[in-house]
Order: C-alpha cells, then sequence, then structure tokens
C-alpha cells in the first residue's frame, strides 16, 4: 500500500455513498412519478368501466346508500330495513363511518354520481399506494435503491388493486394506511439505514396512521395490539443505551403517546355510540355478526364465504339496538366454536382456500382476470422474495429471535398474524388484499434478484464466446446495507 492513501480511501468512500444515494434519489425522481401516474390511468380506466351505478352484491351499494343519506342530512341510516339487522330509520355502526364520510362529502359537492367517487378514489389510489409502497421497501431494503422502485411499479399494475380502487369500498385506502403504519413503525424503531430512530413526531405520524386504518376497518385492532409489543420489546431491549433506564422509559412513552393518539380517533365515535345506543361500543357493530356468520353451523366444514347465516329467530323480537345485537351476535359464534371445536378446525382449514384463491372460479370474467392477473401472476415471487429475505435477516441475526426484530420480522410478524386472524374468523380473497400489498417489497427483491441473475448468466455467456464484458458492480448481498 503506498503510504498515505489508505486514509484517503477511507476519506472517500463516505463520499461515494452519498454520491450513489444522490444519484439513486435523483433516478427515482424521475421514474416515480411516471410509474404514479400510469397506475392513475389504470385506475381511473377501470372506474370508466364500473360507471355510474353500484352493484346490489357487493358492500359498495351499502356504503353508497348509507353516504347518499349522510349528504341528505338524515344521518348514519337507512330508508328501509338493511342488511344485517338495521331497521329503516335508525342510527348505524355497522359500516366505515370515516370512509361513509368521505363517500357522502363527495355526493354532497357533486350530487348522487358513485362515478365521481370511483374517479376520486382513483386518483388518490394510484398516487397513494405506489408512492408508500416505494417508501415501505426503502425501509425494508435500504442498500439496494432499485428494489423500490420495482415495488411501487409493481403495485400500479396489480390487477386487483386497479379493481378495488374503482370501487366504492374501503381497500384502498386502508391498504395505505396500513402501508404508511408499518413504514412509521419500522422509522420509529430504527430501520436500520442509519436515520435517528424514537422520535416524538414519528410516534405521532404512527398513531396517526394507525387510527385513520382503525376508523377505516376495526379488524386492524387486534394487529395493532401485537404492534404495540413488538414496539416496546424494541424499547426495553434495544442494544442501543438499553441499560439507561431514562432512555428506555422515554421509548416507552412515545408508544404510550402512540396509542393515545389511536384512541382519539375513536373516542368520539365511542360517544356518539354510546349516545345513539346507551350501550358501550367501541367503534363499528360488524364484528358479532362476521364471527356468528362465518362460525354458523349452515356451512358445515366448508366455508361458503358468499352465504350469509340468518339472524337468530328468538331474538328479532325483542327489539335489540346494534350495539346488543353485536354482543348477542359474538357470544352466540363463540358458542358455535366451544360446541364443536373439530368442526371449527376443519371449518377454519377450509378458508384456506376461500383466502389463498388464485385459481379461475364462477365468478365474473373480470374478477377472474383480476386474481389471475395479480395474486396468481404475482405468487411466485411472493414466495421467491418472502423466502430471500428470511435467509438473509436470518444470517444477520444472532438467533430466531433476532430476526423478529428486525424490520423485515414485523412484516412477517404482520403478515402471519393477519392472515392467521382471517383463517380463523371470515376469508375471502379481498381479505387478503393487505398482506399482498405488505408482500410486495418482496416480490421485488424477488424480481431484481432475476433480473441480476440474467445478467450474470447473459454475461457468462458472452464471456465464454471471447467477448470482453465489463459488468457492474453487484448490488450487495445484505439487504440492510
Amino acid at each position: 500500500m503506498i503510504p498515505g492513501h489508505g486514509n484517503s480511501y477511507a476519506q472517500a468512500a463516505p463520499h461515494f455513498c452519498l454520491t450513489a444515494n444522490t444519484m439513486a434519489h435523483q433516478r427515482d425522481n424521475r421514474v416515480l412519478p411516471g410509474i404514479i401516474a400510469i397506475a392513475i390511468l389504470l385506475r381511473l380506466a377501470a372506474a370508466v368501466y364500473f360507471g355510474d351505478s353500484t352493484d346490489p352484491a357487493i358492500d359498495e351499494f351499502s356504503y353508497s346508500a348509507l353516504a347518499a343519506r349522510v349528504a341528505d342530512g338524515h344521518g348514519f341510516s337507512f330508508d328501509e330495513d338493511w342488511y344485517p339487522f338495521t331497521p329503516a330509520g335508525t342510527l348505524t355502526a355497522h359500516w366505515s363511518f370515516l370512509y361513509t364520510g368521505f363517500v357522502a362529502a363527495i355526493y354532497a359537492i357533486a350530487g348522487y354520481h358513485p362515478l365521481v367517487v370511483r374517479l376520486v378514489q382513483s386518483i388518490l389510489g394510484g398516487i397513494l399506494l405506489p408512492w408508500l409502497a416505494y417508501h415501505l421497501t426503502k425501509r425494508l431494503f435500504p442498500a439496494r435503491h432499485s428494489v423500490a422502485v420495482i415495488a411501487a411499479a409493481c403495485t400500479a399494475i396489480y390487477a386487483y388493486f386497479i379493481l378495488y380502487a374503482a370501487l366504492l369500498m374501503t381497500e384502498t385506502f386502508f391498504i395505505a394506511a396500513l402501508l404508511w403504519s408499518l413504514e412509521r413503525a419500522m422509522a420509529l424503531a430504527g430501520s436500520g439505514d442509519g436515520q435517528a430512530a424514537w422520535r416524538w413526531e414519528t410516534a405521532a405520524t404512527l398513531g396517526v396512521s394507525l387510527g385513520i386504518a382503525a376508523l377505516l376497518r376495526q379488524s386492524i385492532l387486534p394487529w395493532v395490539a401485537l404492534l404495540f409489543v413488538w414496539l416496546l420489546a424494541k424499547a426495553f431491549t434495544g442494544r442501543e443505551s438499553s441499560n439507561q433506564l431514562h432512555l428506555r422509559v422515554r421509548r416507552g412513552g412515545m408508544v404510550v403517546a402512540t396509542g393515545l393518539i389511536i384512541l382519539l380517533f375513536i373516542l368520539p365515535f365511542t360517544v356518539r355510540n354510546y349516545l345513539a345506543y346507551g350501550e358501550l361500543m367501541l367503534l363499528n357493530s360488524n364484528a358479532g355478526y362476521a364471527m356468528y356468520s362465518a362460525q354458523h353451523p349452515l356451512h358445515g366444514t366448508d366455508f361458503q364465504a358468499f352465504t350469509a347465516a340468518p339472524l337468530p329467530q328468538e331474538l328479532l323480537g325483542q327489539g335489540l339496538n346494534e350495539a346488543q345485537w353485536d354482543r348477542a351476535l359474538m357470544a352466540r359464534g363463540i358458542d358455535f366454536v366451544l360446541a364443536d371445536p373439530i368442526r371449527y378446525f376443519r371449518l377454519s382449514a377450509s378458508r384456506l382456500l376461500d383466502y389463498f384463491e388464485f385459481w379461475p372460479t364462477e365468478t365474473t370474467l373480470l374478477h377472474n382476470a383480476g386474481r389471475l392477473l395479480s395474486f396468481t401472476l404475482f405468487l411466485p415471487a411472493f414466495v421467491a422474495g418472502i423466502w430471500t429475505a428470511a435467509r438473509q435477516n436470518r444470517r444477520q441475526s444472532r438467533d430466531r429471535v433476532g430476526l423478529w426484530r428486525r424490520p423485515a420480522g414485523l412484516v412477517f410478524l404482520f403478515m402471519l398474524f393477519y392472515t392467521v386472524l382471517h383463517i380463523f374468523t371470515w376469508a375471502m380473497p379481498r381479505y387478503r388484499l393487505p398482506v399482498d400489498a405488505v408482500a410486495m417489497p418482496f416480490a421485488a427483491l424477488a424480481l431484481q434478484e432475476a433480473g441480476q441473475w440474467v445478467r450474470r448468466s447473459r454475461t457468462k455467456g458472452w464471456r465464454l464466446m471471447g467477448y470482453q464484458v465489463n459488468e457492474p458492480n453487484p448490488a450487495p448481498k445484505d439487504g440492510h446495507g
């Protein structure tokens, strides 16, 4: 080594990394707008296809009817008896307050035109989902710049995301809030990219993202409880200054602050429910019916996702309000499980087919095409990417527990928990879409690995033929730099 040059190389390394990061950021700024534009155009095309009416067979019909009543000043009510137990003219809490308010606001401005809602939602979904997928992927794989761009592109063209962005349903905004919350959770606990962790403003944005997700779909709340366990474990067992009590208390305080912000989002609707029903009900009145209908003996051991169980005859004449219906049906659903646990486990096993459905079925041509051009097409990349990321993270962790403490471990934990939650309650392909969105960074990782393998194979072939090939520096194998 030439004397004096060792230090100059060491000093140049950070500058080289900074330059590479700047170039990658500039490239992303050029490519991302194009990806988002394509995402918006695809979703707008789907919105125009569905038009200015709603499908009575799916939830968008109920959201549209309820939002029209809200826009007309009748509050959260229907003008006729409504599924599953709402009498005409009575206040309901069965449907998402936040999403109903979004649709009602557009109806109040533009009149009763579902197409306008579809167009607005398509634009927002086309912007939010690719952009949030890009940032979540950067948290997971900060040293692999191109993976984030690939994830954004895959999210833009994923057929099921396009389809549901054009329907008057909560999926698009719920997925966006979920992606945001996972990215914020990684930012709070430290994603391994060298950025500062455990900041109060990060805890606040995490609380906001989870609060929005809860108002869109309250089924996120069991996951929120597990996420807090993960965050507290990171707060109190982190290697960085974890022996200093004041730092651990400060980190724990941030987790508590996140929870308080979520409660601030939920509390107004809890008060509203109490004033409406004289009963304590946290958010929506749909958990009880979902548990009751999904475990009902009419399914036997073969779950029928589109079969709604009839309400118990002995309860119909008691004049129950929605809070009482919710509790009574939840109790009966639990009774179905306890009465025959073996049937329940066999029924739950049958829901695996409904949840992971990737083959053509007796649904419409549009939904079959959407399934085949999304989950079916991406399934090999999902599996390969998850396996690759797990192998890389396992190699970097000292033990199996260490794997779950890493950012990828948090995503694995969500995918596993959310899947199990629906398998043991109510499973349909659309309930899997949040997992699909969270798995997109791993699909992008697999696609990048496949692209690198193709380039290496092609380079090797050219060399065997006697050509001189200058191969670029390979991407680092460590997904966290």
